[in-house]
């Protein structure tokens, strides 16, 4: 997951109300017209979600205690930290539709830029999974559902009621229907312990060109290091991966476990055989 976080935005703790559970994610949009320069230039989104911070604060009638989501996600990939996991959303979370789920938002609109980019759907199916590890339940839903709204808007609308689908994995709408790549877990353990002393780029397991290509998704691997040799940077970005999942110490020293693996290939789509 590639997260921006309060820090970097340079907003302290959030002062929403806590809560540690809920039964799921609504996913939402902004309903309003979002300049399509956002689709060239990062930027811009984070100045357009820090505004949406700065507009809801300045709501003196309804109080915001703070932005209104729990993330935010952009066209370019990013998860962009509102509330954070395990606050309530709205204004203060005093409204039981609110309680219900924690909420991300789409950074596009109903004018200009409208259409999800399979970079956005991925950013929210991370900020989605991110959420479920921090007290979400199982359900994905539309703010639509349980409220009249057009929100998320129709394209978001349609991929919620699919289930929320990675794009390319089957019953995507822009997938072929094709299996997910299966990772042989003691193929790629072999790999990892023998790569590392080889020279040049030799490819001892076809496999770890899918795991390289995950670890490049989670912002953890240069893309030019991705080669399909699981040499020493690969090592070390996949040990980086152990310690997002928890672990530390010489369960975190870049061999992959089952546990660490499977978890990166339910987010970036493969499967792992031991």
């Amino acid at each position: 997951m590639k997260l921006v976080t309060r820090k970097t935005l340079g907003w302290p703790t959030s002062a929403a109300a806590l809560q540690p559970t809920a039964k799921g994610v609504k996913v939402h949009w902004l309903g309003q017209a979002v300049s399509a320069k956002l689709a060239k230039d990062h930027s811009l989104c984070i100045a357009l979600w820090k505004g949406i911070r700065e507009s809801h604060l300045a709501n003196v009638k309804e109080g915001y205690s703070d932005v209104a989501y729990n993330r935010a996600a952009c066209v370019h990939g990013y998860v962009l930290e509102g509330r954070g996991p395990g606050r309530r959303t709205g204004a203060n979370g005093n409204q039981v539709l609110n309680r219900a789920h924690y909420a991300i938002v789409a950074l596009i609109g109903d004018e200009g830029l409208t259409e999800p980019t399979d970079e956005l759907l991925h950013a929210l199916r991370d900020g989605i999974e991110d959420l479920q590890e921090h007290g979400a339940g199982k359900e994905i839903l539309g703010h639509q559902d349980g409220y009249p709204t057009e929100c998320p808007g129709p394209a978001l609308y349609a991929w919620v009621q699919k289930g929320a689908p990675r794009p390319g994995k089957p019953g995507s709408s822009s997938g072929s229907g094709s299996q997910r790549p299966v990772v042989d877990l003691s193929r790629l353990i072999a790999a990892a312990k023998t790569d590392p002393p080889k020279k040049g780029t030799p490819v001892s397991y076809a496999g770890t060109k899918t795991v390289e290509a995950a670890l490049v998704a989670e912002g953890l691997l240069a893309k030019s290091l991705a080669d399909g040799h699981f040499g020493t940077a690969t090592k070390a970005a996949y040990g980086l991966w152990q310690m997002r999942c928890g672990w530390s110490g010489k369960d975190a020293d870049g061999i992959p476990g089952l546990a660490s693996l499977t978890k990166l290939g339910k987010r970036r789509g493969f499967d792992v055989k031991e």
